[in-house]
């Protein structure tokens, strides 16, 4: 690998590792200060009483579609923002994990699944530190964002790979 080649995946894992501080400030904190001393006390409160946990689950919305149907009803502006940005949250994460494979046959369904992954553990960590509500639909727009991105990704490799016609 050349010199060249180095410095491009530094840049690229510097992107990825600002975009996941980003994205878990965003999600896990509403872009409040990150507390580790309030998110170590949260986590002990869920070791000594996991019941709690499983609680805000269920407290959650585990129907899927049904925040996504109701926001569609009874469309407000804090409503779709919220519908639109968990898509596009998500975006760059697609477009990472193409630019990152490392033998360009990944599909779209993997993506799907790493997407979604990645959105049950940040849904999860919201009920474990007490921090956020779960919900289901946040993992299907998630994960739909993440292939939107992928597909962007790959508009733009075949973009870039077209042989140009000159006359």
């Amino acid at each position: 690998m050349n010199q060249k080649s180095i410095l491009k995946n530094i840049h690229i894992y510097a992107l990825i590792a600002f975009y996941m501080y980003g994205l878990c400030k965003a999600i896990l904190f509403k872009f409040s200060s990150v507390d580790f001393t309030f998110l170590g006390q949260q986590f002990q409160q869920s070791l000594d009483h996991p019941a709690d946990v499983v609680s805000r689950i269920q407290g959650g919305n585990l129907i899927p579609f049904y925040e996504i149907t109701r926001t569609m009803q009874k469309a407000t502006n804090h409503s779709l923002f919220n519908l639109i940005g968990n898509v596009v949250i998500f975006i760059p994460f697609g477009f990472f994990r193409g630019l990152m494979s490392k033998n360009k046959k990944l599909s779209g369904m993997s993506v799907i699944v790493y997407s979604f992954g990645l959105s049950l553990i940040l849904e999860s960590a919201q009920a474990i530190f007490a921090i956020g509500r779960f919900d289901v639909d946040d993992l299907i727009l998630n994960s739909g964002g993440g292939l939107l991105g992928f597909i962007i990704f790959l508009l733009c490799a075949s973009f870039m790979t077209a042989p140009s016609k000159v006359n």
